[in-house]
């Protein structure tokens, strides 16, 4: 059987894109780096990665190899994470980093009941819209918001919530008027729009397997969603958002659903996390937390049209 120090340092490698940055990083001599892969490829019977002075290049078989090696690193992780989870007390620093409408919305009540409950673990949470590289900038986890499969990557990904997109105005919005039951009833009217990059201003609104484009002109165009909600709250247009968002307003009646039986979008929330950190006890409770917590935060369950 082959030595799973060997695909360690081999997966190391290909991570770092070199033998002497994955040296620098495991904080080991270079040719013991050098040694080990060397002798992964003579067990193997062939050429994992091709590498002179001035080239790395990993090979089509060394890139099928890596794949699976890592995917058995991170399970012998897993198998050993149980075990030191009886015996290691979370404890330590995680640096968290997230976008600002996700802190706002969906952590601000999650982390400082963490906190609570795992007294010696400290948070550092920082806020950025900007896709951060949690590897390089030495983040633990790295909480995404997404509407399209994210990247596939040496991230580990947890999967931690669904947050359909929904569309809401203030219940006096339509006074006077007959409330919308289709998406064509709502053409025309004021909007207040999401900006993402590339994104077209438009919402595409689903209904089991119906889909239908409603294209806007909007009165209000920003990425803060908070901008956007308060503006709806105040009357100046019908906005989408994702449901979580909006769920105190819903409850106190400064907002409704429109079209309750539709959605705009389907949306995820998932943590990332760097290879081999979740064996810290720290960084696993809090992701266990999260998949247990997060999921009654944004549920609009209360909230779905009967």
């Amino acid at each position: 059987m082959l030595d799973l120090n060997d695909m360690y340092y081999f997966v190391q490698v290909v991570d770092h894109k070199s033998i002497t940055a994955a040296a620098r990083a495991l904080a080991l001599p270079k040719s013991t780096i050098s040694y080990r892969v060397n002798q992964l490829e003579a067990q193997l019977g062939v050429r994992l990665i091709n590498r002179t002075s001035r080239q790395f290049a990993v090979t089509e078989i060394g890139a099928e190899f890596y794949a699976r090696a890592r995917s058995m690193l991170q399970e012998a992780l897993a198998a050993e994470s149980v075990v030191r989870q009886r015996i290691l007390s979370p404890s330590g620093l995680v640096r968290i980093s997230t976008a600002v409408a996700t802190a706002q919305f969906a952590l601000r009540n999650l982390l400082p009941r963490f906190c609570e409950r795992f007294p010696k673990v400290r948070l550092m949470e920082h806020l950025s819209d900007a896709e951060v590289d949690i590897v390089a900038e030495g983040f633990d986890i790295a909480i995404r918001a997404h509407s399209q499969p994210l990247q596939d990557s040496t991230l580990i990904q947890r999967p931690l919530a669904p947050t359909p997109w929904m569309l809401f105005s203030s219940p006096d919005f339509f006074e006077g008027a007959k409330p919308p039951a289709t998406p064509d009833d709502i053409a025309g009217r004021r909007s207040l729009f999401m900006v993402r990059g590339g994104v077209p201003h438009e919402w595409t609104l689903r209904r089991d397997e119906t889909v239908s484009t409603v294209r806007l002109s909007p009165v209000l165009m920003t990425s803060c969603m908070l901008t956007l909600k308060d503006a709806a709250v105040a009357g100046l247009g019908m906005v989408a958002l994702p449901g979580y968002v909006c769920k105190e307003e819903l409850a106190d009646g400064r907002l409704m659903r429109v079209l309750p039986e539709w959605t705009c979008g389907d949306a995820q929330l998932t943590a990332l996390v760097p290879y081999g950190q979740n064996q810290l006890p720290s960084v696993r409770a809090l992701l266990d937390f999260l998949v247990a917590e997060l999921p009654g935060v944004v549920s609009m369950r209360d909230f779905e049209a009967s």
